[in-house]
């Protein structure tokens, strides 16, 4: 069976993603599920059946590209206005008319398989390296892909991306890993999810993960943690320029739902643990533009790590979106229209292997 034709066996299933119209007029996307068999987890667990779920915009005879999301996201996540409406339109940097763009919901999240199906706490403690053998399975056993254009991903997604590269260097063309290092978990990023993860399994109401009822907690434990990691300084000053305004900002971000499940949350984020590309970044192949903000509150730039790891892959660019009243420091690289043109010229610029 020829690639094409493995690309649309798996796609008779798919139904059109109900989607609001967005900034550019791209093709609705898909989704569908695939069934990767016998998936082995890095703790030796095998199930018999892994389902992951995905949406694609584009035809599968477009150049392939993999766009992967970050934790306690999902594909749907990287469709918004500010980032699909900014690159995935007619002229745009992943104009869908040209690429074959794929988004899969990571193991553990969305709607592929995860602790919330009925394991919860007895599901295995899968990690990225899981994460990506599932995307990669996804990828070739699924949608018969042999070679992407580009992986692009955004903070966990980013990290994923990196990991790409140095495990599968032969499977694409070009990298772009953004807001993330290319080393090992540590420092604030490591230390606050920690906080965040034993606050959760500290709780008493998360009940060894066999709950009853999502804890009530839950938003708090995930709102402490997004205020330190996340938003820019500049951002956040605008939105609570007095200590009556924090506090409405505080009350309000306290008093939305928690949409989710507990230990769907804590595995996502505890997946980071082992995460470190850096002893085999002299692997990477693949053309590598890094994007990273001068406001991360997670990867600081003044810790010199991407330079320094950069000077390990010929050719490796990068590029510091500077600190601006635009920006929201972690989460400024869902804002597409601050990086579009040096993604459009890495596409322009890559070799194609």
């Amino acid at each position: 069976m020829t690639s094409t034709l493995r690309r649309a066996a798996a796609l008779v299933a798919c139904l059109a993603f109900p989607f609001a119209a967005l900034a550019a007029d791209f093709p609705a996307p898909k989704e569908g599920d695939w069934v990767a068999k016998d998936f082995r987890f890095h703790t030796g667990e095998v199930f018999p059946e892994v389902r992951l779920h995905y949406r694609t915009i584009g035809e599968p005879t477009g150049e392939p590209v993999l766009v992967l999301h970050g934790t306690a996201g999902s594909g749907a996540s990287m469709l918004s206005k500010d980032f699909a409406g900014e690159l995935f339109g007619p002229g745009q940097p992943l104009d869908a008319s040209r690429y074959y763009i794929i988004l899969p919901d990571a193991l553990g999240t969305g709607k592929s398989t995860r602790p919330s199906d009925g394991l919860r706490a007895k599901f295995p403690r899968y990690d990225y390296d899981d994460m990506v053998n599932a995307q990669h399975r996804l990828v070739t056993e699924g949608l018969g892909v042999k070679h992407l254009r580009l992986v692009i991903g955004n903070s966990m997604g980013g990290m994923q991306a990196w990991l790409w590269a140095v495990r599968f260097p032969d499977a694409m063309d070009a990298i772009v890993p953004m807001a993330c290092l290319p080393v090992a978990m540590s420092g604030r990023n490591w230390i606050l999810r920690r906080m965040l993860t034993q606050s959760i399994r500290l709780d008493p109401e998360w009940a060894g993960g066999d709950y009853a009822k999502q804890p009530s907690q839950m938003q708090r434990h995930l709102q402490y943690f997004a205020l330190a990691t996340n938003g820019g300084n500049q951002s956040l000053y605008r939105q609570a320029p007095t200590a009556a305004k924090a506090d409405e900002l505080v009350a309000r971000r306290l008093a939305a739902p928690f949409k989710g499940d507990a230990n769907d949350v804590l595995y996502q984020w505890e997946s980071s643990f082992d995460y470190d590309p850096s002893p085999d970044l002299d692997k990477v192949k693949a053309a590598v533009l890094a994007i990273n903000a001068a406001d991360d509150e997670r990867n600081p730039p003044e810790l010199g790590v991407i330079e320094r790891e950069l000077k390990r892959i010929p050719g490796a660019k990068y590029y510091l979106i500077p600190g601006s009243p635009q920006t929201r420091g972690h989460g400024t690289t869902g804002l597409a229209k601050l990086y579009k043109d040096p993604l459009a010229e890495l596409l322009r610029t890559a070799p194609r292997r």
